[in-house]
């Protein structure tokens, strides 16, 4: 019994070790990758019709602000209001009835001065995948600018480079390090998922109707 113990335990580690060195592995591929196509200058990004905002909540769960929210609205402000993209896709979670992202967005960018007959919007984008495939796929987009934070930006545009996707990335400003340690650590794990999802050939929860950005 204790060297089906022992075994068992052994193996376990084994496995705890190859999905932490896999991990590593998934975070400097992407890192990688992207180093070249996410910046916080405006200036070193291309012209082009889109930008792709990634929601989240206005507000944390226990009722503060969420400043991942504000950073990145007012990131795609900057970003519209520079000339570098004509059009914004607001792309968040809206499962539920009294939860929606990208409404919350719309009304923050029109109350900093964005024409809302510029912004579209995806109820959709319940994962950074869904946010990605759903802007080529429905949206018809090829070459965009996501804009996110910047560990956010890097996930979001290497699934961008699987997928066929000439993606950019406008890093908005982050939270200090204290606040998002969970959101960090949760980043570490989703990279590795990302893998995963590409073996897998994991697709949107939701498609649908293609809808035309004029």
């Amino acid at each position: 019994m204790k060297k089906i113990l022992k075994k068992s335990f052994i193996y376990f580690l084994i496995l705890v070790l190859f999905a932490l060195l896999f991990s590593l592995y998934a975070n400097y591929k992407i890192e990688k990758s992207t180093k070249d196509y996410v910046t916080y200058n405006l200036n070193q990004l291309p012209e082009t019709k889109i930008g792709l905002v990634l929601g989240t909540s206005p507000n944390l769960k226990n009722g503060y602000q969420n400043f991942y929210f504000v950073y990145r609205i007012k990131a795609a402000e900057e970003l519209y209001k520079s000339g570098k993209v004509t059009h914004l896709i607001l792309s968040g979670d809206h499962g539920r009835k009294e939860y929606n992202e990208p409404e919350a967005m719309k009304k923050a960018l029109i109350d900093l001065g964005v024409p809302e007959n510029v912004i579209y919007l995806d109820y959709a984008g319940f994962r950074t995948l869904d946010s990605m495939i759903r802007a080529k796929e429905i949206f018809g987009q090829t070459k965009f600018i996501v804009v996110s934070q910047k560990f956010h930006n890097q996930r979001a545009v290497f699934i961008g480079q699987q997928n066929g996707i000439d993606a950019y990335g406008y890093n908005a400003k982050d939270v200090n390090k204290q606040s998002g340690l969970k959101t960090n650590v949760r980043e570490f794990f989703a990279r590795t998922k990302v893998f995963i999802d590409n073996w897998f050939g994991v697709q949107p929860k939701f498609l649908g109707k293609k809808i035309d950005i004029n």
